[in-house]
């Protein structure tokens, strides 16, 4: 994968974690689908990571290419 698609692909979860974040209600934290979406906020900030600045390699080595 090239820097051109990670960055792509990066800025996606972003646009995603954003998405779900501007639905997200703190003042029902404590239920069980507010965690959810707390979940799939932080969830998408760390694929937004990786696919912007892979800090352990691991879209360089591909595997299965």
């Amino acid at each position: 994968m090239d820097r051109r698609q990670r960055v792509v692909v990066g800025l996606l979860w972003v646009g995603v974690a954003a998405l779900m974040s501007v639905t997200l209600d703190l003042r029902a934290l404590p239920s069980l689908s507010a965690l959810a979406s707390l979940f799939v906020v932080l969830v998408a900030l760390f694929l937004a990571v990786v696919y912007l600045f892979d800090p352990w390699g691991v879209l360089e080595r591909q595997p299965f290419h």
